[in-house]
């Protein structure tokens, strides 16, 4: 008898839950516009990820082909690699310190204008 009570009230509470849960969905269920979403953005996704894996597919794939040919010219290709980064290394240097220049003569300039305030004013707008 005592199993059979359990048993009922086992049965009870997983009624109580199940209800809640139907409840839960029914009133907090997805709109019409998420759902909308999803339907539209899975097919996107997979497609997007198949062409990931494709792409990934086709680097390592002509790595393989790649590798060999590196191997055997790879005397040649390390000085041309040295030359093109040291190149572009240069570029980017004379290119940084042209903006600190030009920065700079732009600093000078509006401080002799005068456009710069005292350094009072300035520590009050950056309390502010």
């Amino acid at each position: 008898m005592a199993e059979h009570h359990q048993q009922s009230q086992q049965r009870g509470e997983q009624q109580l839950q199940n209800d809640s849960f139907k409840n839960f969905f029914q009133e907090n269920g997805p709109s019409s516009s998420k759902v909308l979403a999803v339907v539209t953005l899975l097919p996107v996704g997979g497609t997007l990820l198949v062409l990931a894996g494709m792409s990934l597919i086709g680097t390592l794939v002509g790595l393989a082909i790649a590798t060999p040919i590196f191997m055997i010219f790879s005397p040649v290709l390390v000085l041309a690699a040295l030359v093109i980064a040291g190149s572009i290394a240069g570029f980017l240097t004379s290119g940084a310190f042209g903006i600190i220049g030009l920065s700079s003569l732009s600093w000078i300039a509006n401080y002799l204008r005068g456009m710069r305030g005292s350094m009072s004013q300035q520590l009050d707008q950056a309390k502010r």
